[in-house]
């Protein structure tokens, strides 16, 4: 790699990226060693030293330029993921040169804000969907596995590929047993599947998400409701697929018709089944994950989006489980 090399760039992205006073570019120089020259047209970058990675620094900024054309808010967060990415696999040797920022981006909200992959684990689960009807999405609490999952449910359906969406949820309580319920089967389920409408709430504007509901284009229901169901041309999640039983999870990949695709979300480290009870999500992952059709996404805590603490927290439970 040349010790000095020219990166094109519009006077209006650069204004874009570059951030107050330039951050994102000492962002950049920090992080991979190098010095960036911004006065000229496009963006001069020269190695700093012998821990310079000119080529991390060039597939980092690709990536950047890429999120600030789909319209994706390039927050500190944001930066800071990408170029831990960025860095792990510069370090590991692997190609860096691929961004996994589309040039697209799955959909856009209510809001009208673009939805990408935040973190490289989030762009191969899309990825994964293009080529396999069955994809296994693990990893700890904030990584957005079960946003993105509904997100690229929802851009399906918007596209006319699958003719309607069937969000399922175990009933497992975690933990703690909440007693009597009040109310009719909807309201006594009604908390379990609060987290995927919450998904649904912030992607799609209400009268939107209360016609396609009414309509029966998506469709949020208990495990339980799939026993002897048939999906066809359906798009199907099973969020915290880690609280089913083996023949739970038997019975609902046997639900699977022509034309539909299903991902499955979990975290291995959160089971909420008795003692004696095996997870059928880390079962199905050991027996199925090499059959053709279906993928395995591994989400690593660094994928953590929530407030920050929250990566640590997972990072200490998980090292004291060890011990």
């Amino acid at each position: 790699m040349d010790s000095e090399v020219r990166y094109p760039l519009s006077d209006d992205l650069k204004r874009i990226i570059a951030g107050e006073n330039e951050t994102v570019f000492r962002m950049v120089e920090d992080r991979f060693s190098v010095i960036i020259h911004s006065r000229l047209p496009g963006l001069r970058i020269e190695a700093k030293g012998k821990k310079a990675d000119i080529q991390g620094a060039l597939s980092l900024l690709d990536q950047v330029k890429l999120a600030a054309k789909s319209g994706t808010f390039l927050s500190k967060g944001f930066l800071s993921r990408l170029a831990d990415d960025t860095s792990k696999h510069s370090c590991s040797k692997k190609s860096v040169s691929k961004p996994f920022i589309p040039d697209t981006p799955i959909l856009r909200n209510k809001l009208g804000l673009p939805v990408v992959p935040k973190t490289a684990s989030q762009a191969e689960l899309v990825k994964a969907c293009d080529s396999n009807d069955i994809i296994f999405a693990d990893g700890p609490a904030g990584t957005g596995k079960t946003f993105l999952a509904v997100a690229i449910a929802v851009a399906s359906l918007e596209r006319h590929e699958a003719e309607r969406i069937c969000l399922v949820r175990p009933a497992v309580e975690a933990g703690e047993s909440l007693g009597y319920l009040p109310g009719d089967l909807k309201e006594k389920i009604a908390p379990y599947l609060r987290p995927i409408q919450d998904s649904l709430a912030e992607l799609l504007p209400q009268e939107k998400l209360r016609k396609y509901q009414e309509d029966g284009l998506i469709e949020v229901a208990p495990l339980a409701y799939m026993r002897g169901r048939t999906l066809k041309h359906a798009f199907i999640i099973l969020d915290e697929a880690q609280n089913t039983t083996i023949p739970q999870m038997q019975m609902f990949l046997t639900r699977l018709g022509q034309h539909s695709k299903a991902i499955i979300t979990g975290d291995s480290s959160q089971i909420d089944l008795g003692p004696r009870q095996v997870s059928g999500f880390a079962h199905a992952i050991r027996l199925l994950s090499k059959i053709q059709g279906i993928a395995h996404i591994a989400f690593p805590q660094t994928d953590v989006l929530r407030h920050p603490l929250v990566r640590e927290i997972v990072k200490a439970y998980e090292h004291g489980g060890k011990k």
